[in-house]
């Protein structure tokens, strides 16, 4: 029988070229369609950890992959505004500390599984990734918003505040990595 919480994990990795494809739409209704393809997969990310709890369909390839469909899903969007200039400025440095602090934890993960260490993900891990999701749902959206939403600027506000909750889950992560590296 198929494992609907993995369904859903990989269901959200397929959204990812729609997403891509949504930026080379032209006129308001792209950013509409980036945002809603974008806000399934975020529902993706918290229906298929509910299924997986509730129905215990906890899987190895679900612990495996949930992580990297986040990881792919936040990346994509990131980069693909940096190249439409949807994020620009200073606020591209908060993108930049997103992506390498992903990177740098998703290495730690690797070598810390070769030592039979787990590192699980902390609830304020969790809170970073949905205000990540929401500061790009709110870009995405962008200068398509109603005029009485400002959402470039809530976006990059969301961002900022991701990007520092980002450096200090990583820097804890981090912290924890390499106490096992030390002995």
């Amino acid at each position: 029988m198929y494992n609907l919480a993995n369904l859903l994990t990989f269901s959200r990795i397929l959204m990812i070229p729609l997403i891509v494809g949504s930026f080379y739409l032209d006129g308001d209704k792209a950013n509409w369609i980036g945002f809603t393809i974008f806000s399934l997969a975020g529902i993706t990310d918290f229906l298929d950890g509910y299924v997986a709890r509730r129905y215990n369909m906890t899987s190895a390839l679900g612990k495996f992959m949930d992580p990297i469909a986040d990881k792919l899903l936040i990346a994509a969007a990131l980069l693909m505004m940096v190249a439409f200039q949807r994020i620009e400025g200073l606020a591209v440095i908060a993108a930049v500390v997103i992506l390498c602090r992903e990177f740098v934890v998703s290495g730690l993960r690797e070598f810390l599984a070769d030592l039979k260490v787990s590192v699980p993900v902390s609830y304020l891990a969790k809170w970073k990734t949905t205000l990540q999701i929401f500061a790009l749902g709110f870009l995405l959206v962008g200068d398509a918003a109603p005029d009485a939403i400002d959402a470039v600027l809530i976006g990059n506000i969301c961002l900022w505040v991701a990007a520092i909750l980002t450096l200090y889950t990583g820097y804890d992560y981090l912290k924890s990595g390499l106490r096992h590296m030390m002995e």
